[in-house]
This record gives C-alpha cells, sequence and structure tokens, in this order.
C-alpha cells in the first residue's frame, strides 16, 4: 500500500493557454484553498499564450507561491510533464483554467488520498456556461446520451474508476509508470490513468470532491472538440489498448451505421427495416433527454445538438483511422 504522509507538501500543476477569460477565477479559488499555503506551490505552465493570460498570472507572482513556467510548444501533455518536473511535491493535483475549484478541494483530495487506498483520486465535475447555448452545450456534457458512461460528469457517487478529472497523484506513481505520454494531445488523462490501474493501482472518484468546468458555449467549439477527441480514439488504442472504454467507440459506430446501412438496405430489405428502427429509438432517446430530462426549454437547442455532437465524433475518430490528424 503507496505511503502517506500526515502533511503532504503539495505541488498544483496548471496549463494554461489564451485564458484570459477565466484564468482569474481559477487563481482565485487556489487562493481560497484550507489547505495550508506554506505547504503548496503552485506551477503555471503557459503555452506561450498571445492574449492577456500571463499579464493576469503576473500580477500574483510576487504575492503567491506560483511559479510561472513557459512551454513553446504549447501542448498539454507535455506542460503537464514540465510542471511534474519542476514540482517537489508529495502529491501532485492537476487544475485546470476552465475549471473552479472549491476552498477545500485540495484538502479534501489529501484526505481521500490518505483514507483511501489509490494512487489518483478525483470528483464529480458541474458542468456550467452562461447563455441559452452554452447552458444547452452544458447539458449534453452532463448526460448520459450525450457523454455515454462517463461517471464524473453523470453521477455524484463514490468508487473506484476507470478515470477521473484534475486528478490528485501520490508522486511515485509516476516513478512506477512514467510521465504522461507526449504524443497524446487529447487522451493523456485516459492512457496515464489505464497505465497506473495495469500496473496495478487504483483510480477513485469520491463524492465529496466536486469542481465545476466552464464548457464551450459556441456550437462551433463544441463540434470542434467532438471532431477533435474523437480523432484521438484510434491514435490512443495504437499506443496503448486499454486507454479507451466502449463508450468512446460508440459514435464512431453510430456513423458507421449512418453511411452503411442505408446502402446495404438497398439489396438486404430487413437492414433497412432495422436502419429505421436505429433512428425512431435514437430520435425517442434524443426526446427524452431534450425535453423531459433537465431544463426542458433548451431542448429545442440540444434536440439537434445531440446527433451533431455525436456525428461529429464518430467523424474525428473515422478520420483518424485513416490517419488524419485534427490536433
Amino acid at each position: 500500500m503507496e505511503e502517506k504522509y500526515d502533511n503532504p507538501f503539495i505541488s498544483v500543476i496548471l496549463p494554461t493557454y489564451n485564458e484570459e477569460r477565466y484564468i482569474h477565477s481559477c487563481i482565485e479559488s487556489l487562493i481560497g484553498q484550507t489547505y495550508p499555503r506554506e505547504l503548496m506551490e503552485w506551477i503555471i505552465i503557459d503555452g506561450n499564450s498571445i492574449d492577456a493570460t500571463r499579464e493576469i498570472i503576473q500580477d500574483y507572482l510576487n504575492t503567491y507561491p506560483i511559479k510561472l513556467i513557459i512551454n513553446p510548444n504549447r501542448k498539454t501533455p507535455i506542460s503537464l510533464n514540465m510542471g511534474i518536473k519542476a514540482s517537489r511535491g508529495d502529491v501532485i493535483i492537476r487544475f485546470d483554467a476552465h475549471a473552479q475549484f472549491p476552498s477545500d478541494y485540495i484538502e479534501k483530495c489529501v484526505n481521500c488520498l490518505q483514507t483511501v487506498e489509490a494512487d489518483n483520486v478525483g470528483g464529480w465535475v458541474e458542468t456550467s456556461a452562461e447563455g441559452f447555448i452554452g447552458k444547452s452545450i452544458a447539458k449534453i456534457l452532463s448526460s448520459r446520451f450525450g457523454v455515454g458512461g462517463s461517471s464524473f460528469r453523470t453521477e455524484q457517487k463514490s468508487g473506484y474508476v476507470d478515470t477521473v478529472p484534475f486528478g490528485a497523484f501520490n508522486r511515485s506513481i509516476f516513478n512506477k509508470v512514467g510521465l504522461f505520454n507526449e504524443r497524446l494531445l487529447r487522451s493523456e488523462d485516459n492512457d496515464i490513468n489505464a497505465r497506473i490501474i495495469e500496473s496495478g493501482g487504483k483510480i477513485y472518484i469520491s463524492e465529496e470532491i466536486h469542481s465545476i468546468y466552464y464548457c464551450r458555449d459556441k456550437i462551433s467549439a463544441l463540434l470542434l472538440q467532438g471532431i477533435q477527441n474523437g480523432n484521438a480514439l484510434f491514435r490512443t488504442i495504437k499506443m496503448n489498448p486499454k486507454a479507451m472504454q466502449f463508450r468512446h467507440f460508440v459514435p464512431f459506430c453510430f456513423l458507421l451505421s449512418l453511411v452503411f446501412l442505408p446502402v446495404i438496405g438497398i439489396f438486404v430489405p430487413l437492414i433497412k427495416k432495422v436502419f429505421f428502427i436505429e433512428l425512431i429509438c435514437y430520435g425517442l432517446i434524443d426526446f427524452y433527454y431534450s425535453f423531459i430530462k433537465k431544463e426542458r426549454r433548451l431542448g429545442f437547442i440540444t434536440f439537434w445538438l445531440y446527433p451533431l455532437f455525436h456525428v461529429f465524433y464518430g467523424l474525428g475518430s473515422l478520420l483518424g483511422l485513416v490517419g488524419v490528424e485534427m490536433y
């Protein structure tokens, strides 16, 4: 079992790139943490932002335990590894500039690591956004129909899982499984958590730990996110077959069914019926999650966004399968 520390020194690593809209509130949530500040360091790795992100960070440098590192390569896993290498904490916690963390977030993560047998712990995410479109996108990213069995987005339940967001890692686990894979630019979390589990470690999600994540608030940004996340599927599988779960393949299979079932149905009438049944079932589920489950007024947007998001995710996977990268 992993050695525990009564009062571990904490290193928070925070990659940023053009986050002027969110970085202030993220840093303020760090300042408000109940964990002793003398037992923390905050390492921000900026990917050469071209907006006001670095200027905002500079305002805090002389007052708070912030170390600013510049990553000219910009990519997230490279930034994470730079932060880990520059850190000195017994526990390393990944933060995200698009998120806001309750004042007891770090305290609860440390307590969880000390009381549960796990190498990486985290909590559930409340997805939030402003405006009618933004709230519609948040609804999609918080539902089982939208993101499948991604428990940290759709449930508030403790237990062992395959991945968590904004994880708190025992430092020693990186010596055991290595750092983040810098060739995986969209699924580095899935990969490292799969390696932890493969090594005999455990990932734990606690219902007591939660954060607020500010999602995209434009349809174009949601679809870009979908196609990029989907695009990482087969690249990740090639490098680590255990990193992705069944839920990640569903949009790809859905897209294939939309393309091939009508064609096969020309020659096999039964397949045509199967295709129509699939569309009817999908439409009914879409209607239920759009107009019956939570905030029904958003359904006029989500009813169309659900299939668009799923198709774009599937399209990204298809492009990745044939070697087209969308990073």
